[in-house]
């Protein structure tokens, strides 16, 4: 995967994530954006950095209709709202969905928790060489 890096700022949301327990960090950003789907990457911003699953859509599950970047940060608790923040996407999972209902895509996504802290644990997290930067 090329790693291609977004840049933006954090804004407010619908707050939908939150209510099936993954709440988002929402990037607007005027970058030009990869293929739609859920990725692993790394936000970084001045007092940190956090990694997690990216979601590059529209989110037809709950009747989203306009283009929409949210990050899910891995054990984070905090307020980025209005930070400045870069993302790293470090590995695509799989394409933008559309599920029955949010308890149907709450197990998708618990589901891509699993894939992603996998992920980490195997290329990042684990491997020394590996360029977490």
């Amino acid at each position: 995967m090329n790693r291609q890096i977004l840049h933006g700022t954090i804004i407010h949301g619908d707050r939908i994530g939150r209510t099936i327990g993954f709440p988002t960090a929402n990037l607007q950003t005027t970058d030009p954006l990869p293929e739609r789907g859920v990725y692993v990457a790394r936000m970084t911003w001045d007092e940190g950095q956090g990694f997690g699953m990216l979601n590059i859509g529209t989110r037809p599950t709950v009747g989203g209709a306009t283009l929409r970047v949210e990050m899910h940060l891995l054990d984070f608790q905090g307020d980025l709202y209005g930070k400045r923040v870069s993302v790293r996407l470090l590995h695509f999972l799989r394409s933008e969905m559309k599920f029955a209902g949010t308890e149907t895509l709450r197990r998708q996504l618990m589901a891509d928790r699993r894939q992603t802290e996998d992920y980490l644990h195997e290329h990042i997290w684990n491997d020394k060489t590996e360029d977490n930067e």
